[in-house]
């Protein structure tokens, strides 16, 4: 066992969890992988508590409570994932404490059917971050049409927020403008500006799972070698994005007011295409002032055989932009591509929210107290 993910944290980036479980929680696990596997966040989605909660491991007794109270299934759904978040932020507490609130963070995204409605998106994160009641906790928003408002108005009232859903390199400036606005508003308002933190998750895999579907489609030795390129190159030049405008006047302002940066996330990091190694995607996106949040089995080969080699993004860019162009070269529109793997997004999460209502809603109906 190499020390792969002590020299991943050294490089200035924040290893987290993507996924979470009560089981996780109650067994220890959560706890262990804080100790030993440098893990310093957590971050969930509609995803991770369907499987989780579907499982049904640990969460029988509070299931049988709800339903001798007779709760709506989405009050069920929101008491149980907001129980998790809450005692998974608890365990995380000694981190946040120690970063001084940077890192100790737990994840929890709003119901992904309100993507495209703005008000509605601020009135559930105001909501949710009410009910875990910790200041750990990051409200998760997607970076839709409609999001962007919304991270602004979430941001401008005190609150922290995980974007998510984030594909392109416009609609990345976009999301940190949004964040930059709502640090004005929460400026203006007197807020303290040093306790308002937030990441971009930038999604990785899925832009080359995509790409690669289109080049294997064209079938030609020249397609072929623009495979596997693009997500990386796509990652690095949100970097230079963030340096960008985290070096700009508007920001230098904020700073003198004690603001945070808001720090890009590697998301969609677990590898696709066995043709590719599995640790791709933390050891080629090292760069200080990130974060990586990977699935169980993408943090277990990284502690295995990770090769971290130090900053892997520095100096790419003009490579990186090579490669996008490759790959528009070929007739295929990266425009297209990250749209449509914004509205998959969006629909692969909200496919995930409604199995969850309707395997929770029976199982609600079957713990029912019989009447009389």
């Amino acid at each position: 066992m190499t020390d792969a993910l002590k020299r991943l944290s050294d490089e200035g980036v924040a290893i987290w969890l993507d996924d979470l479980s009560r089981k996780r929680i109650t067994s220890g696990n959560l706890a262990e992988l804080i100790d030993e596997q440098h893990v310093v966040g957590v971050t969930t989605n509609p995803s991770i508590f369907q499987k989780a909660i579907s499982s049904g491991d640990g969460y029988e007794q509070q299931l049988e409570d709800l339903a001798a109270r007779k709760v709506t299934v989405e009050e069920a759904i929101r008491m149980i994932t907001t129980a998790d978040v809450r005692d998974a932020a608890d365990i995380l507490r000694p981190v946040f404490d120690a970063t001084e609130g940077q890192d100790g963070r737990v994840s929890i995204e709003v119901d992904p059917r309100l993507a495209h409605d703005t008000k509605a998106t601020v009135a559930e994160a105001k909501q949710l971050a009410w009910l875990v009641d910790r200041p750990n906790t990051l409200i998760k928003i997607p970076a839709t049409k409609a999001g962007l408002p919304a991270i602004t108005e979430v941001i401008g009232k005190g609150i922290s927020v995980n974007v998510t859903l984030i594909f392109s390199l416009e609609r990345y400036r976009e999301v940190m403008d949004a964040y930059l606005a709502g640090l004005e508003k929460a400026k203006a308002a007197g807020l303290d500006l040093s306790k308002i933190h937030s990441v971009a998750s930038f999604f990785v895999s899925r832009v080359d799972t995509e790409i690669d579907k289109r080049i294997d489609a064209l079938g030609t030795d020249e397609a072929k070698a623009a495979r596997g390129k693009a997500g990386l190159a796509n990652a690095r030049l949100a970097y230079e994005a963030y340096e960008e405008v985290f070096s700009s006047d508007r920001w230098v302002a904020l700073d003198k007011a004690h603001a945070n940066k808001q720090r890009p996330l590697w998301a969609s990091t677990g590898v696709k295409d066995k043709a590719y190694k599995d640790t791709l995607y933390v050891d080629d996106l090292v760069a200080p002032g990130t974060v990586n949040t990977m699935p169980e089995a993408t943090l277990e080969a990284s502690a295995d055989h990770g090769q971290i080699t130090g900053d892997t993004i520095a100096g790419t860019y003009e490579q990186s932009r090579a490669e996008i162009e490759a790959v528009e070269k070929l007739g295929i529109a990266y425009d297209d591509v990250v749209q449509l793997l914004e509205d998959e997004g969006v629909e692969k999460f909200e496919a995930a929210w409604n199995d969850l209502l309707k395997s929770t809603e029976a199982e609600l109906k079957r713990l029912a107290p019989s009447e009389g």
